[in-house]
């Protein structure tokens, strides 16, 4: 019988091979399982006047991972994510100010800027204590994190990079032609106004779908939340400041890429390469100023976790296991 036992499981072996795939290890636990062992918690962290909402999983003792969102989502971008590394990891998500359900002070009484917000993030890193963590960052979480890693670099482990910009080839396209036009005339409410469009249901929608490879991948309850957050009142106001904000940004592209050349952070870009808001144009750069990069142009687009999450997930576990370690 046991003679029998290994031919049988020989003979599966090479069918496996034979048809194109890898057999998993005897006794391997699949990711999936890993993913439903991992408690996923919702808390809140008082950061000056402020409720920052954030999600947190994996122990306490492990390597931390900052996962740092973009517009117009939240936490949420990270829903499935979190689980699926949060066996190894410390995995935490916050909210910023205005977005999911953290604290929402009126933009009257509260700045909305890319400084405001990274400070507010890097107090909380204090608060939820990280002093050594790996940034996720994605869209606005690219010069919100890169503001942290200018100003701390000796916190930053690694950095994953999912269609965040740091670079003038980024921002060259055509979505950007009317927020440039904003950041030329700020005191025009017409060029306020006219990006009003892009806090609709419809704008919320295509960025979700637009360049994703399979639409049936494209879960509803992201874009449908999101959208629910925004249409909050008062809301749209605070978007419009953080688009006149992202102003604020490409001026402060040199001294980020300083950083990379100075600190050379191991780097994993994982790319949406069919992203209208961030395209591959923006990934190719950072190959100009990091030793250590591992470079993916995936197939997907602005919010490349909602159809390829399971292989992002796959390569940062690698390349954590690699450069920061793992529990």
């Amino acid at each position: 019988m046991p003679a029998r036992r290994n031919f049988l499981r020989v003979a599966l072996t090479l069918c496996v091979a034979l048809a194109g795939a890898t057999a998993p290890a005897v006794g391997a636990e699949p990711a999936a399982a890993k993913a439903a062992d991992v408690e996923v918690r919702y808390k809140t962290a008082k950061v000056g006047d402020l409720d920052i909402f954030y999600r947190e999983a994996g122990p306490k003792d492990a390597p931390a991972i900052l996962l740092l969102h973009g517009f117009p989502t939240s936490s949420q971008m990270f829903r499935n994510l979190i689980p699926a590394l949060g066996d190894k990891y410390r995995v935490i998500a916050p909210d910023y100010p205005g977005y999911g359900h953290s604290s929402m002070p009126s933009h009257d009484k509260f700045k909305y800027t890319f400084d405001n917000l990274a400070n507010v993030i890097d107090e909380f890193t204090a608060q939820v204590g990280l002093t050594k963590y790996a940034l996720y960052v994605q869209d606005y979480g690219a010069p919100i994190g890169y503001r942290l890693a200018s100003k701390h670099p000796e916190r930053i482990s690694a950095i994953v990079v999912q269609n965040g910009n740091a670079y003038e080839e980024g921002i060259d396209n055509d979505f950007w032609k009317p927020v440039k036009e904003y950041w030329a005339a700020p005191e025009s409410k017409e060029k306020r106004d006219a990006l009003r469009a892009l806090l609709t249901y419809d704008a919320t929608k295509w960025q979700y779908t637009e360049g994703a490879k399979d639409l049936e991948l494209v879960s509803p309850d992201g874009a449908a939340e999101d959208q629910f957050l925004l249409d909050r009142p008062g809301n749209d106001e605070i978007q419009l400041d953080m688009f006149l904000s992202y102003g604020s940004n490409p001026p402060l592209y040199p001294g980020w890429q300083e950083y990379f050349r100075k600190h050379q952070p191991p780097m994993l870009i994982a790319w949406g390469k069919n992203d209208k808001i961030f395209p591959a144009a923006g990934a190719e750069p950072y190959k100009r100023d990091l030793k250590t990069l591992e470079f993916h142009l995936l197939d997907a687009g602005h919010f490349a976790l909602e159809t390829n999450g399971d292989e992002i997930a796959a390569l940062m576990r690698e390349f954590l296991g690699k450069h920061v370690g793992s529990k």
